[in-house]
């Protein structure tokens, strides 16, 4: 009974901890009014019809003609929708990597590593087709490939959140992420242009998160400072403040 009564309350502990790590709007605003603003962009797709949620997709989309004719209103639009079976795995990923560094760093500072990565990745792959389109080297098609999702900002916050991990456990972050890329990428049509353009942006987006923001994660005092491990008690906090199962190292 007693192994029994210990079993039921590391479990109920357990519970606890992993409910304390969800995106909330007062402990990770930017996550959790993310993912709200993703949920409710999933159902108007889902609720639209096809036709209209092409066409919403379509005016969102960065690809190359967009981006020419109105650069802001894509860049911005494009990083509101998912696929409309989407949602639930993308509130899973940000719980795991967004909110992390959401928690460590602050909401402002999260949202300007996201956003860095969703615009500077874009950029980054679709001028060098705005040119090659201008050249006459591509067909007039690919200046409206459907461009739209998270997945550039969501890398380069991965990147940056394994920047704070401990160098012991940064090394398997970096891969895990790497290996997270490459999955998509042999997975989504790879011998594909618009593929190859997309894997070349969430490297390009990762890396953002991870060297164009290391000197200011250093500076900061961030870099090296969080630990995959238990949830401790912050002194004087008065509550258990989750960092999504990543935890301070002890001063030493």
């Amino acid at each position: 009974m007693r192994e029994e009564a210990a079993t039921t309350r590391r479990r109920h502990r357990w519970v606890i901890r992993a409910g304390r790590l969800l995106p909330t709007p007062t402990g990770t605003p930017f996550t959790f009014c993310y993912l709200v603003v993703l949920l409710v962009t999933s159902n108007i797709q889902r609720l639209a019809g096809a036709k209209i949620a092409a066409r919403l997709l379509a005016v969102s989309s960065t690809d190359a003609d967009n981006l020419v004719h109105h650069p802001i209103n894509s860049l911005i639009s494009s990083a509101l929708w998912l696929g409309s079976k989407d949602w639930l795995v993308y509130a899973v990923i940000f719980a795991v990597a967004v909110a992390p560094l959401e928690r460590r760093i602050g909401s402002g500072w999260t949202f300007a590593i996201f956003a860095s990565g969703h615009v500077l990745a874009t950029l980054a792959t679709e001028v060098p087709m705005i040119v090659a389109l201008q050249a006459g080297l591509l067909p007039h098609e690919a200046g409206q490939w459907l461009d739209v999702g998270v997945s550039y900002g969501f890398f380069a916050t991965a990147g940056a959140m394994a920047i704070v991990l401990v160098p012991k456990q940064r090394g398997w972050a970096v891969a895990a992420i790497d290996l997270f890329i490459a999955v998509i990428y042999v997975t989504d049509a790879p011998a594909t242009l618009p593929a190859g353009l997309t894997f070349a942006g969430h490297l390009i987006a990762a890396h953002i998160g991870m060297l164009g923001w290391l000197t200011w994660l250093r500076r900061h005092g961030y870099a090296g400072t969080a630990r995959i491990g238990r949830v401790r008690e912050e002194p004087g906090a008065g509550e258990v403040r989750p960092t999504a199962a990543l935890a301070a190292p002890p001063a030493p």
